[in-house]
């Protein structure tokens, strides 16, 4: 029996062509700036050209303080002002980049903070993102920055002020993001638990496909989460041959889990989902059959001996087959060996059931959780399915 491994990989990428990588800064703190920047301006008189604000650390503390340029801050009417911050993402390849976070704020008759969303900023449709379902996609960091930076400016308890973040072009942007499938409509989502962007994050990666099992077990219910099937999928082809397969499940069910298996097992195990698919081509595949949970190419790499093993339960053991598959150097040249001898459904059926009992016992022995998994084979198009085909309809 093989070990179970998760090795994960690191955070960020700190360093491209030998030198380091600049931090950048999320759209969580580019709308505290904003906000704050406006605020000062309304309750002044006078535009604002830089504004600092405090950045959430850990155990609560917010020592670390930044100071923020101002683009653009007009107070032209007593009772109104807006500001505008541009993000910088730094160096990571981050679809929000440029965009202006602007607030708008004005007063208002009530003490305290009342916080909207405005053009370009998502609206929350589904349950599960710990959000309320028709407001906006402020998230609770975010939301906490906002309001220790307006505190700073006025006295929230004496006075009240409205502000409505809001992202010119944001709803083009989410285009580029997973917020139609999660329930996010019409924009971006204001985001961050640091309030920095560190460059080619995995975090943020990880952190999506948690989200994404959450709004499937809210979708289900408390009632339902067990019966509730979750597809995981190695990237978007793999995804076209998922949702083939299985097209009676709503779109939110689908997940691209990228490398990170282990992260969405936890989670399912976390709300209570108790079925998971998991669609993948070979070498994915082989990687879990031999219990990596993380199957990042820097991490792992495929095991060919773990594919002869399989061989070696369809054909007479110490075959040319076996010997030719584990002398392979890619699993795509043992699929193409296995197809060519015929044997690629016994043998893929075979690899998915070893995946699938790896899954069960990562959930029940890391996770301390029970699921049920299923595992396809798809082909490099991801729409040829082998393995579980001819099975898939009675098991899940």
């Amino acid at each position: 029996m093989n070990e179970l491994r998760e090795p994960d990989l690191p955070r960020t990428m700190k360093q491209r062509d030998g030198r380091a990588l600049r931090p950048g800064w999320t759209t969580g703190s580019c709308a505290t700036a904003a906000a704050k920047a406006a605020v000062l301006a309304l309750a002044t008189g006078d535009p604002q050209h830089e504004v600092e604000i405090a950045l959430p650390g850990k155990d609560g503390a917010w020592t670390q303080r930044v100071r923020f340029a101002v683009e653009h801050c007009d107070v032209s009417r007593a009772s109104r002002a807006e500001a505008v911050v541009v993000k910088d993402a730094g160096d990571d390849p981050d679809v929000t980049h440029g965009a202006h976070l602007t607030a708008t704020v004005t007063w208002r008759d009530a003490p305290g903070l009342e916080l909207d969303g405005g053009v370009g900023v998502g609206v929350v449709t589904k349950p599960g993102l710990g959000l309320e379902v028709g407001g906006p996609a402020i998230n609770p960091v975010p939301r906490a920055m906002i309001t220790r930076a307006v505190g700073e400016a006025v006295d929230l308890a004496a006075c009240g002020v409205r502000v409505v973040i809001s992202v010119p072009e944001g709803e083009v942007m989410a285009r580029k993001t997973t917020n139609r499938r999660l329930g996010i409509l019409g924009g971006i989502s204001i985001l961050g638990t640091t309030g920095i962007v560190r460059p080619f994050s995995t975090a943020a990666w990880r952190a999506s496909v948690e989200q994404a099992v959450s709004v499937l077990a809210a979708q289900a219910g408390a009632a339902h989460a067990t019966a509730a099937t979750l597809v995981l999928c190695t990237g978007g082809r793999t995804e076209k041959g998922a949702m083939a397969l299985l097209p009676d499940l709503s779109e939110v069910s689908f997940v691209e889990v990228g490398d990170f298996t282990g992260a969405a097992l936890r989670r399912c195990v976390e709300q209570g989902v108790g079925r998971v698919a998991f669609v993948g081509m070979i070498g994915k595949l082989t990687k879990l059959a031999s219990g990596i949970l993380m199957t990042h190419y820097t991490r792992s790499a495929v095991d060919t001996d773990v594919l002869g093993a399989v061989t070696a339960e369809v054909v007479p053991r110490g075959s040319a087959l076996e010997a030719r598959v584990r002398q392979a150097h890619t699993a795509r040249h043992v699929y193409e060996l296995w197809d060519a001898a015929g044997v690629l459904a016994e043998c893929g059926d075979l690899l998915c059931e070893r995946v699938a009992a790896v899954l069960e016992r990562f959930a029940r022995e890391e996770c301390g959780g029970a699921i049920e998994a299923r595992v396809a084979l798809v082909d490099f198009s991801g729409l040829g399915l082998t393995g579980m085909s001819e099975r898939w309809g009675e098991r899940r």
